[in-house]
């Protein structure tokens, strides 16, 4: 029978018959609870936003139903500089559409409109004609707190791919220049094989300049669609601080430049991509705090689809999976 110890906690002598067997199912019950209650805590810690270009995502009648109440542009590092230019008319278009919405935005910058790296034209702005076009942007845009400091900085469709001092260099004039704003301090891929060591030694060298950085970004979608972790891994090691997946989720399809489809066109296998995601990736470590899930709509012309509404307008099984989650996290 159970006797009570010196603090007053029952236990049960090893002896007793029958007991070890009830012992063993107790631990197995309350193990499983411990996983179960873990996930929950994930879905929960993690909030979850959208990154899309499209204005017409705020007012489809699918977008309110996921409950997001995060949202990511990307627009070029000089685009306050062109208040006439075609992206500043888009992005002003989008940012209205988003405070409609009750959306919290964060806008990533990235390469000129026009440049085409890692071919002509490809600028690598100064930090001096970097800090000119981003006090620029904060006098235009005051209302906007939460920066990401260069899309996808180490791939070689960006200038500063081959560049992470000069990158950084861009992250301490943001830093200076947007007292108590939330900065995503390099926003990095990680996309095919062998790419988490290069990611991981762009990141050191980076770091080494931007000292005191503590939010990251990293668009993991190897982790997410090839079913590993190690993308996520390897920024984890590389950093300290909070990591956001600024771009990810489930590619229905994929044909590369050179006309070879890296992911033939499958709505189950994104949706498997998406499980992935929330189940084995996320839960990986409490610093993980954010998702930006790319993208809203897909285009029948566009090589790379991870849409999670097809252009016919139909939500695909993804979108289920997101719901299922982003709702949760709410």
């Amino acid at each position: 029978m159970p006797v009570r110890n010196f603090r007053g906690v029952h236990y049960v002598p090893a002896a007793m018959p029958g007991i070890t067997r009830l012992r063993g199912a107790l631990a197995i019950a309350a193990a499983a609870l411990a996983l179960v209650t873990a996930a929950s805590t994930a879905d929960a810690a993690v909030r979850i936003g959208i990154s899309d270009q499209n204005v017409s995502m705020f007012s489809n009648p699918l977008f309110a139903p996921l409950e997001i109440r995060y949202a990511r542009y990307v627009t070029p590092w000089d685009v306050a500089l062109k208040p006439d230019s075609l992206e500043a008319a888009a992005l002003d278009q989008w940012l209205a559409a988003a405070r409609a919405a009750g959306v919290h935005v964060m806008v990533a910058f990235q390469h000129s409109a026009g440049d085409n790296c890692p071919r002509e034209p490809c600028t690598l702005p100064d930090p001096a004609e970097f800090r000119r076009a981003f006090l620029a942007f904060r006098a235009k845009y005051p209302q906007i707190r939460t920066i990401s400091v260069w899309n996808e900085a180490n791939h070689s469709t960006q200038p500063t791919y081959r560049d992470p001092v000069v990158a950084a260099q861009y992250y301490l004039v943001v830093r200076r220049h947007c007292r108590g704003c939330t900065i995503v301090a390099a926003d990095v891929l990680d996309n095919y094989a062998d790419h988490s060591q290069k990611m991981a030694k762009w990141l050191t060298t980076f770091a080494s300049v931007a000292r005191g950085a503590r939010l990251w970004g990293i668009h993991n979608w190897a982790d997410a669609n090839r079913f590993t972790t190690d993308g996520i891994t390897a920024m984890l090691r590389a950093v300290k601080g909070d990591v956001w997946l600024t771009e990810t989720g489930g590619i229905v399809e994929f044909t590369t430049q050179a006309g070879a489809r890296s992911f033939k066109p499958s709505d189950a296998r994104a949706a498997k991509a998406m499980r992935w995601l929330f189940q084995r990736v996320i839960p990986l470590s409490k610093r993980i705090k954010r998702i930006y899930v790319y993208n809203w709509l897909s285009h029948p012309t566009n090589r790379w689809d991870s849409g999670l509404i097809g252009h016919d307008g139909r939500p695909r099984q993804m979108y289920d999976v997101l719901k299922r989650y982003s709702t949760r996290s709410r």
